[in-house]
């Protein structure tokens, strides 16, 4: 039987970058299975559309993801990025109990906030 999933690498590439925003492109690619050359492709991707910004520190990058635009899917409603990253990271917590390597969970660094409509909006960290 083949192996299958619902969710794109780049769905998965973003969901990394919001568990580690201080990820190295081989610990993306050996935690998702694709080679460093494809995890930087989708990483360009997602920083040309505007759902991740790159910014350098010293040698390595730090990722931040965009929250408050919308997911690119046809429908009435799209929902933020944020809000479909928080809905896999609460049910990774669930699975796997909250705490990170560095003793954080994901909601730690979650950079953004909810406005009176409860739209998210992103901050910068």
């Amino acid at each position: 039987m083949a192996e299958w999933g619902f969710l794109t690498n780049h769905a998965r590439v973003l969901l990394h970058i919001a568990r580690d925003p201080d990820a190295r492109l081989r610990d993306i690619s050996a935690s998702l299975g694709i080679t460093e050359r494809r995890a930087h492709g989708i990483i360009t991707d997602l920083a040309k559309a505007g759902y991740v910004i790159t910014q350098k520190d010293g040698r390595r990058n730090r990722y931040q993801i965009q929250a408050h635009l919308p997911v690119p899917e046809p429908g009435t409603r799209e929902p933020a990025v944020g809000e479909v990253v928080a809905l896999f990271a609460a049910r990774r917590r669930a699975e796997t109990g909250p705490t990170q390597s560095n003793g954080r969970d994901a909601s730690d660094r979650d950079a953004s906030t909810r406005d009176a409509s409860g739209a998210s909006r992103a901050q910068t960290l």
